[in-house]
């Protein structure tokens, strides 16, 4: 006995939700940033049309990813 399957869907009357997953990947934070730094962002985000959240969060993603690690030699030792 086989199931009739159907070739074409019509996805325009399907009701969007959140991934009930993605909650657990990210973690919400409070940062004090520049307005510069948030400044810059907001324009390469508009830019690439996409939040500027989202860009940054790409950016330190791609610090991680390739080992990347700022000179804070400036900072005074105690």
């Amino acid at each position: 006995m086989g199931y009739a399957t159907k070739t074409e869907y019509d996805l325009s009357k399907m009701k969007s939700r959140k991934n009930p997953y993605a909650a657990k990947f990210k973690k919400s934070v409070t940062m004090r940033l520049s307005e510069d730094v948030i400044g810059y962002f907001k324009q390469m985000a508009e830019e690439a049309g996409v939040p500027y959240q989202s860009l940054i969060n790409l950016y330190l993603r791609d610090c991680v990813a390739h080992h990347r690690k700022i000179d804070i030699s400036w900072q005074t030792t105690p």
